[in-house]
């Protein structure tokens, strides 16, 4: 990564987008400490946390919804959400405290599946239980990496229902996806990567109005 330099606001959503390769996973990681990076500083309710292990940056109010899920397959699905269940950090922008109840009323299959293995669930009910497991640390900055990925079109929209939730109730969510229309639904703002450097900042109006700068970074 090259002089990247990427702001959230409160209660935004900001779509961070970009070719495969181009770096986007590995910045979700860097501010999430599971990559450290090698220079520069992450700055988080204007504190360093640069270099933090991943556990004190989520005890601190971020979370990550990784591109691989990684849910516990041997667990079920309420112990996958009740096993991330944290208290919302001092200074949370939101009021709201997830619960499982929460999420079996916003995800409505993985009610039906509250007890079966996280493991034999389809990859949309594993992509909703992760969403659900992380938000069940009461972040108050969601990244969110690839998340439609694979999905049918009803998860999608499941998804993003649940994204403009988050808006709602004051949460920052970063997006990183190829999927474009996908991420300037709920997005205020948008950073496109390419090879590691920031090429182009704008709001979501000025990036449809652009057709260039989507051929140019965004075309496959």
């Amino acid at each position: 990564m090259f002089d990247l330099s990427l702001s959230v606001h409160w209660g935004e959503a900001v779509a961070f987008l970009g070719r495969n390769g181009a770096g986007r996973t590995t910045t979700l990681k860097s501010i999430m400490g599971l990559v450290p990076p090698r220079s520069g500083q992450i700055i988080f309710k204007d504190d360093d946390i640069t270099g933090l292990p991943s556990y004190k940056i989520s005890r601190l109010g971020i979370g990550i919804v990784p591109e691989d899920r990684r849910i516990f397959s041997r667990l079920s699905v309420r112990e996958n959400m009740e096993i991330s269940r944290k208290k919302a950090s001092k200074g949370s922008s939101s009021n709201k405290e997830w619960t499982v109840e929460d999420f079996f009323e916003i995800f409505s299959a993985l009610e039906k599946r509250a007890d079966k293995p996280g493991g034999t669930l389809s990859g949309g009910e594993q992509q909703m239980l992760t969403i659900a497991r992380t938000m069940m640390g009461n972040p108050q900055l969601l990244l969110l990496d690839e998340p439609t990925e694979g999905l049918a079109p009803m998860i999608i929209k499941e998804i993003m229902k649940f994204i403009m939730l988050l808006k709602e109730q004051g949460i920052s969510v970063i997006l990183s996806e190829q999927n474009v229309k996908f991420s300037l639904t709920p997005a205020d703002r948008v950073y496109i990567i390419e090879k590691g450097r920031i090429v182009y900042v704008g709001t979501r109006e000025d990036l449809e109005s652009d057709k260039e700068v989507i051929k140019t970074y965004l075309a496959v």
